[in-house]
């Protein structure tokens, strides 16, 4: 079986030195990778001063039997718009599945149905994602910066999103304290 250099259904962990301080320590979902270009949503930093309940709140939305879970940083691109990246057990007017792992939601449809109860059983809110145009990042997987594992509900929904960029590196046997904060030369 031939495997795709495409990203979707990864989540993407940012290495030590990355370079730019809004990626450091980031745990992105990639939702969408191909030739044109790739989206992800960041899953691994809470926003401090937003949560779920003042969210549906600012749409005049109860917040019923949701619970008022964090929000998370999305990316730096679009900060205002919103996404919900969730199981794919729920979909609604412009829910993409992202690679049978989970599914990505963009309208206020999703918030209304977990208000309410009857969206996805899991589910992550986020403000902003992050993107990168056609070959940008295929490129920057050649340097140093980014690793990828699979993606899956473990590591996407299980456990603090502050210990999620470690908790993925475990899962593909690394010791994230070992990392070094460069690429070395031959």
């Amino acid at each position: 079986m031939e495997e795709s250099r495409f990203l979707t259904g990864q989540i993407l962990l940012a290495l030590p030195g990355i370079g730019d301080p809004r990626f450091e320590r980031a745990v992105i979902a990639i939702c969408a990778h191909d030739d044109q270009g790739a989206l992800g949503v960041g899953i691994g930093q809470e926003l401090e001063a937003l949560s779920l309940h003042d969210l549906l709140r600012q749409f005049e939305i109860d917040p019923g039997v949701a619970p008022d879970a964090p929000v998370h940083y999305g990316g730096p691109v679009e900060p205002r718009r919103g996404f919900v990246v969730h199981s794919t057990d729920w979909g609604g007017q412009d829910t993409i599945d992202v690679a049978g792992r989970w599914a990505l939601s963009g309208t206020i449809d999703v918030l209304r149905a977990i208000a309410d109860g009857t969206g996805p059983s899991r589910w992550i809110v986020a403000l902003g994602y992050a993107g990168w145009s056609e070959g940008q990042l295929d490129a920057e997987m050649t340097r140093h910066g980014w690793f990828n594992v699979p993606g899956d509900a473990a590591l996407l929904y299980d456990g603090d999103a502050e210990r999620r960029w470690e908790r993925c590196f475990a899962r593909a046997g690394i010791d994230p304290r070992l990392l070094t904060p460069g690429a070395g030369t031959a």
